[in-house]
C-alpha cells in the first residue's frame, strides 16, 4: 500500500470535500482518501499496482476541481 498527497484547488466548503472524497474512493484500488479544506490536499492511500497518480488528477479534475 503506497499513500500519496494531493494538491487540491477549487474547493470552498465541505460538500466540495465530500464530492473530491467520494470520487476518489470510488477509483479501483483505492484503500483510503481524506480531503482537507483548510490545507486543499487529499491524503490516498492506494494499491500501486491497480493506479496512480494520474487516474487521481483526472478523477479530480472531472469532477470540476483542480489537481496539482
Amino acid at each position: 500500500m503506497e499513500t500519496v498527497v494531493l494538491k487540491v484547488g477549487g474547493m470552498s466548503c465541505q460538500g466540495c470535500v465530500g464530492s473530491v472524497e467520494r470520487v476518489l474512493r470510488a477509483i479501483d484500488g483505492v484503500e483510503h482518501a481524506s480531503v482537507s479544506l483548510e490545507q486543499s490536499a487529499a491524503t490516498i492511500s492506494f494499491d500501486a499496482q491497480r493506479t496512480g497518480l494520474d487516474a487521481f488528477r483526472q478523477a479530480v479534475e472531472a469532477a470540476g476541481f483542480e489537481a496539482g
